[in-house]
């Protein structure tokens, strides 16, 4: 087994949403150790005029590497529940599962640009640092003052721990 890993995932539904990110989240746990869970927002579909997505995101500690976390774990889990990938990268699915940081590292450099990635990871990791110097919670703010994004009050994540 090899040395732990700390790993901040986004998860993303616009199908049936409400049911997939809790199962998601209960899946996940039979393969990583939950340490947060963010709250759940809403935005509308970006890319496509498909219906509005539900996001989240999770930091965990996996003993995989990030190769083997997406090829082992998380593309079957996908899979297992209904994601169909297709030529159209932003269609509906019913779950989404990116990994954005690898221990410590950003490994998606978008995540500063759209609101459905930065507030949830800034739920969990608020102090993330950009280029500039801004953090991931100033970020964040600003996309929630903006209105593009919402609190789902009504839909509450939480590990079986």
């Amino acid at each position: 087994m090899g040395s732990e890993h700390q790993v901040c995932l986004l998860l993303g539904s616009n199908i049936r949403p409400e049911h997939n990110l809790p199962l998601a989240i209960d899946q996940l746990q039979n393969y990583l150790k939950l340490l947060r869970i963010s709250r759940v927002w809403e935005t509308a579909s970006v890319g496509s005029a498909g219906p509005n997505f539900l996001n989240a995101a999770i930091l965990a500690h996996t003993s995989l590497n990030q190769k083997s976390l997406k090829l082992k774990i998380l593309r079957p889990l996908e899979a297992r529940m209904g994601r169909v990938r297709s030529a159209d990268k932003n269609a509906p699915r019913p779950i989404d599962l990116d990994i954005i940081l690898f221990d410590g590292q950003v490994l998606d450099s978008t995540i500063w640009n759209f609101a459905h990635r930065a507030v949830p990871v800034a739920d969990i990791q608020p102090e993330l640092r950009s280029d500039s110097g801004e953090t991931l919670i100033e970020i964040a703010g600003k996309f929630v003052s903006e209105g593009s994004i919402h609190l789902r009050l009504d839909v509450v994540l939480q590990s079986r721990d």
